[in-house]
């Protein structure tokens, strides 16, 4: 039993550790970012199978983080406020081409962060060429184009 509420506890800490450090965590990792990674699976690991490595213990483990997993899919596919709260929502960053500065403060972000997506992923040059920009709940930046905005040869 105690395998199962550690691994209960280790996963709604990991899950709020990782809701805390918003969207854009796990879309970009760094270096760092992966040792970090590195370092709290270790801990996690440990936290969960202590002093006990036997095979039963890992597959209890195991077998309960993805149970874990299996039902809040379940929860979030049937309460949307659920999924709100577990995966987040997307978030408008330009509208029109104007950014929209509050939006990049809250998720960490700047002007850079928008015009590297939109050179990436349609050409863009300036802001202006923006239609909208939205922060995708993956963490993703999605650029939607002015019509007839392609860029300057």
């Amino acid at each position: 039993m105690d395998a199962v509420l550690g691994a209960l506890g280790i996963y709604v800490v990991l899950l709020l550790v990782f809701r805390l450090t918003g969207k854009r965590t796990l879309a970009q990792v760094t270096t760092f970012d992966f040792v970090i990674l590195l370092i709290v699976g270790e801990a996690t690991q440990q936290a969960l199978l202590g002093e006990d490595f036997s095979l039963v213990h890992a597959a209890l483990v195991i077998v309960t983080l993805v149970l874990l997993q299996r039902a809040s899919d379940f929860l979030a596919w049937r309460f949307k406020r659920f999924e709100r709260v577990t995966d987040g929502v997307p978030s408008l960053l330009v509208s029109d081409g104007a950014v929209l500065k509050e939006a990049l403060d809250l998720n960490r972000l700047d002007e850079s962060d928008v015009m590297e997506a939109a050179r990436a992923k349609q050409g863009l040059e300036r802001l202006d060429q923006v239609k909208w920009a939205v922060l995708e709940a993956s963490g993703d930046i999605t650029i939607v184009p002015v019509q007839n905005a392609a860029p300057q040869a």
